[in-house]
């Protein structure tokens, strides 16, 4: 003990008790003398790697700003690590390998010292102590050298390294062999390359191990995580282990040989508890997880081609172990392998639906499992394509009235098959799955009935209010479950129940619920009054079922929030469950318990309880969606809600309440606005919603400056324009020049992730697979930059002109984004940024024409046709605004536009919208710039381009633009003899054909009256000519419309 309290007065994590520096000298001599002497006279092992411990953190205070700061301490250690004593030997090396990992720079100039008495301790020592301190010790350093060349001068250590590992095994020493196996499954983590050159023979080894069955299940688990944390380790090796498709194909072997164990246990076939994994053993469920993993790892052009080879003889065999094993796999590896197995969707559902007819029971119950976990993972094509197969198979396994287990999983699976599914493929099958469902319900075992409930939920969520003619007969069954399944032993049962008719409720609509509605939510309340125990699932069940009932009744719902809100706040405010153990010690956490997850950090082991994060995560997700649905009714709990979720943006310890905090944030503001604009803010004026906006906004900048998680940094992004679109003009300069500093920020930890994956990108290993998945990551920053336009977007709109100083700071960090080099997103981004400025700025945005039009002129004709529509946006917002600076500009942007407009599949629907983007800018420069170009050519030409009907909001704007020049009867668009009216009439009777689409009420009114004009004064020939142009259900149409 006075070892421990000891090293918490010399580490210097612990600044406000580190005495050392305070010590006298001689104090500090005589300290670190005894520290030493006692270092070497201690017998008693445990308390001698204490004081290992204490020694290597002072000596990392001290050496690390100076060498000579503990001058005796290296030459002591060199002295007894060559020493014969193979205590003092252990102890050197233990405390080598600590300052390699707090100091391990400082120590480069005695690497060739040290090189050495690694290789003669892991070559030459008798003790297995001391052989596995060496192997630690030399891993430390492996890591902690950032220089590749400094790594290669251990590269003759690692055939020591793992004869440590294969001479502990051969003595029979499992649990030193377990020692190694741990050090180098780090290793392979942190340093994969180290391994590469000597790949096949260390990972051959390590399958050697996981093969032999005459060794420890421990120890060939150790083995095997070895294999899959060196197949994970990506982003330092990329594509390494895909080089060796010999070993994979081993390595499935041995994970499909684990998943052969497992027992027919009479308790699964009795199916009174949830205990599905019953006869499920440690090797079962390791060999699931790693198959999961390494499909992950690996990917489907990896995996599938080995699982294709190996798992039909498992398929045919008559033990239905080998039969389960490779139902098992299939789920295992769809999500990892989900593309591949994809484009061989048939086979694959082929071989798990021809096991829904299998003699037993657990064969038939992993079959079922199979099919939804590929509802899941290669959704929706499975269910597009093969909803007549799958469907009935699930059907029919409800009816195995012999197994309630089989039965349950079918209704269950129900749920994953309808989460991909729309209603129009469900429809058909409705009548034959409400109707079997119910008789589930009814009878059977509770997790039948369980099973039952959720499927229900999830059928009348999937087809909305095309469940409404089942509701009259599933409701009272429902309401009978919610009143009467009081016993302990039902509790899940009316927490599915409660499920289930919320969300059946929100499927069939407030007019069809509400008479039910009142009786369930008066149950509800009682239940809430009710002393809930703390593991009962009614609490978390009932937080969701108010919600939906909110989305359900809207505004009806107001009543019921006094009572909803107090838990509601209660659960989202609750402390995460944590705790924290150091690594030796000898308290453990139930490593079987699934609601605590431990991670290790450094020499601390932290504990945290999963439950109260999730319930947490749906406290949260509740609070915005009440925000959400209720609007200007939620004022009175903003500033609850809002002192609970903002400091919760930081909440580090789960992802889900970051994200449901920030999506809150505008919903907030929104709702206060909403509330002053409607006289329904308790007497609080806009000064309330400035000051809430200076709490919400600032803190949500803030949180995303420390996000650490690309996806939340983009959702925080999209709430910060959310909030700045709601109370934007009540922002000051400061709070605009934080939120201009955090964009610069995030664009430059982008551009650095971006260059670290084209790193990654020359590795020598590097291959497809690993291009796909680097795509995929990059795509994610594309969504951030779609956020990073967005907010610049809504802050050029704001504030205008007064935003430029802050956009000339940015211009340096956008021009960039205009490269060819960048991706077509990016292109667009920068693209749209600069169109906001032209738009909202106009005259003083002029200055920067010259720098950014030449892009934008190029971009017109870009390979990408988002890129071409905000290009040629861009040009009809300049021919607007520019006058005489875009003048000089309009020859070429004219054959710029034509090139879009004339090219052969400009109408074809991914290019439709550059399209008609294009007609708008070429109809501006008609306006705007008519003495500038051959009018009699252009304007004709624009009218033949007419109507637009892609993009229904420039097409308001073009045909507006139209009715004007024939009001005010444009020389050149009316043409000489009236040439080109036939053809306007043709275009007006298409807009008005179209209803509201494609023209505002007002423009339709007008054209209305000019066609009535254009009937009195055009002669009656060219009328019918024009009359007879058109369709029949045209004529028609207008003809109604001008008798009207």
């Amino acid at each position: 003990m006075s070892t421990i309290l000891l090293r918490r007065h010399l580490t210097r994590h612990h600044d406000d008790s580190f005495i050392y520096p305070h010590l006298s000298l001689s104090t500090q001599t005589t300290l670190r003398s005894l520290l030493l002497s006692s270092l070497h006279k201690e017998p008693v092992k445990s308390i001698a790697k204490k004081l290992c411990d204490t020694v290597s953190e002072l000596a990392s205070a001290l050496l690390s700003d100076d060498m000579n700061s503990w001058p005796d301490l290296l030459p002591l250690l060199f002295q007894w690590v060559t020493s014969s004593d193979p205590r003092l030997q252990e102890i050197s090396l233990i405390i080598f390998a600590q300052l390699a990992h707090y100091i391990g720079e400082t120590l480069l100039p005695q690497l060739s010292t040290l090189h050495s008495v690694f290789l003669r301790c892991l070559g030459a020592a008798t003790s297995s102590d001391v052989r596995i301190a060496a192997l630690a010790a030399s891993i430390n350093f492996v890591q902690c050298l950032s220089n590749p060349s400094d790594r290669d001068r251990f590269q003759d250590l690692l055939p020591l390294m793992m004869q440590t590992l294969t001479e502990a095994l051969n003595s029979g020493q499992e649990a030193t062999a377990q020692e190694a196996l741990e050090l180098l499954i780090e290793l392979a983590g942190t340093e994969p390359r180290f391994l590469r050159r000597q790949l096949v023979d260390v990972v051959g080894a390590m399958l050697q191990i996981a093969e032999a069955e005459s060794l420890e299940e421990g120890t060939r688990h150790l083995a095997i995580e070895f294999v899959v944390t060196l197949a994970e380790a990506r982003e330092r090796a990329p594509g390494m282990m895909r080089k060796l498709p010999q070993f994979v194909k081993k390595l499935f072997g041995v994970l499909l040989n684990l998943l052969l164990d497992i027992e027919d246990d009479p308790a699964w076939h009795a199916a009174l508890t949830e205990d599905e994994d019953a006869g499920e053993t440690t090797n079962y469920g390791f060999g699931q997880e790693c198959l999961d993993r390494l499909s992950i790892s690996l990917g489907g052009n990896t995996i599938v081609p080995v699982a294709s080879e190996l798992l039909p003889t498992y398929l045919v065999s008559p033990e239905w172990q080998k039969h389960n094993a490779a139902l098992v796999a299939i789920a295992q590896i769809a999500e990892g392998c989900s593309k591949v197995m994809t484009k061989n969707l048939e086979h694959v559902l082929s071989m798990v639906l021809n096991s829904f007819s299998h003699p037993h029971p657990r064969v038939r119950w992993a079959a079922i499992n199979a099919i939804g976990q590929l509802s899941t993972d290669l959704g929706p094509d499975l269910q597009v394509k093969y909803h007549h197969l799958v469907l009935p198979a699930l059907a029919g396994a409800m009816d195995d009235f012999e197994n309630a287990r089989v039965q349950a999983h079918a209704a269950s699976a129900v749920l994953n098959f309808t989460e991909n599914c729309t209603p129009d493929i469900l429809i058909p099958y409705l009548d034959g799955i409400v109707s079997k469902l119910l008789v589930l319900l009814q009878g059977g075992k509770q997790m039948v009935q369980e099973g039952a409930l959720t499927a229900l939920a999830s059928v009348a969520d999937s087809s909305q209010e095309k469940f409404e003619k089942y509701y009259d007969v599933v409701i009272p069954y429902l309401k009978a479950i919610l009143m009467n399944a009081n016993d302990k032993s039902n509790r899940m049962l009316r927490a599915k129940a409660m499920e289930c008719i919320s969300l059946v409720g929100m499927a069939v609509g407030k007019a069809k619920f509400r008479d039910d509605a009142k009786q369930v939510m008066d149950v509800l309340m009682s239940l809430q009054q009710s002393q809930l125990d703390a593991d009962d699932p009614t609490a978390s069940y009932m937080l969701q079922a108010w919600a939906r009932l909110c989305k359900c009744l809207g505004q009806d719902f107001l009543p019921y929030m006094g009572f909803v809100m107090p838990p509601l706040l209660q659960s989202a405010q609750l402390k995460p469950d944590v705790s924290i153990t150091s690594t030796d010690s000898d308290a453990e956490f139930d490593e079987d318990d699934d609601s605590i997850e431990t991670i290790t950090l450094g020499d601390k082991r932290i504990g945290i309880k999963t439950s109260v994060l999730e319930e947490k995560a749906t406290a949260c997700n509740m609070l915005c969606c009440y925000a959400d649905e209720l609007k200007e009714g939620f004022f009175p709990w903003i500033d609850q809600v809002a002192s609970t979720l903002v400091p919760l943006l930081k909440f580090y310890f789960h992802e889900e309440v970051r994200k449901a905090a920030a999506s809150a944030m505008p919903e907030l503001l929104s709702s206060a606005k909403l509330a002053i604009e409607k006289g329904q803010s308790q007497g609080r004026d806009a000064a309330y919603l400035k000051q809430l906006s200076d709490y919400i906004i600032p803190n949500l900048v803030e949180a995303l400056h420390k996000e650490p998680e690309v996806e939340i940094c983009a959702s925080m992004l999209d709430a910060l324009n959310e909030c700045i679109q709601v109370s934007g003009p009540h922002l000051d300069e400061k709070q605009v020049r934080s939120i201009v500093d955090e964009i610069k920020q995030v664009i430059t930890a982008s551009s650095t992730r971006k260059n670290e994956r084209a790193e990654r990108a020359k590795e020598e290993d590097f291959d497809a697979e690993e291009r796909e998945l680097l795509t995929e990551e990059n795509e994610q920053e594309e969504e951030l930059f779609d956020q990073i336009g967005d907010c610049l977007g809504t802050l050029i709109k704001t504030f205008r002109a007064s935003f430029l100083p802050f956009f000339d700071e940015l211009s340096s960090f956008l021009t960039p984004m205009f490269g060819k080099d960048k991706t077509s997103e990016e292109r667009r981004i920068a693209i749209c940024i600069f169109d906001d400025v032209a738009e909202h700025c106009r005259e003083s945005a002029l200055k920067y024409y010259v720098s950014f039009l030449p892009f934008l002129l190029e971009a017109c004709n870009d390979e990408c046709s988002d890129v071409r529509q905000a290009a040629v946006y861009g040009v009809g917002v300049c021919a607007e605004f520019g006058g005489s600076v875009f003048k000089p500009l309009v020859g070429e942007a004219l054959s710029r536009l034509n090139a879009v407009i004339t090219h052969p599949n400009a109408r074809n629907s991914d290019n439709v919208m550059a399209y008609d983007n294009a007609v708008s800018a070429l109809g501006k420069i008609c306006q705007f710039h008519r003495d500038s170009i051959n009018a009699a050519q252009v304007v004709p030409a624009w009218l033949s381009c007419l109507p637009i009907k892609g993009d229904l909001i420039e097409a308001k704007v073009v045909h507006d633009l139209l009715c004007s020049m024939v009001e005010r009867s444009d020389r050149e668009l009316i043409g000489q003899n009236n040439q080109y009216l036939p053809k306007i009439i043709v275009i007006f009777a298409e807009i008005l054909c179209a209803g509201n689409d494609l023209a505002t009420e007002q423009t339709i009114s007008r054209m209305i009256n000019l066609l009535r004009q254009l009937q009195q004064t055009l002669p009656p020939s060219t009328l019918a000519s024009t009359w007879s142009s058109l369709h029949p259900q045209q004529q028609l149409a207008l003809q109604s419309i001008l008798s009207s």
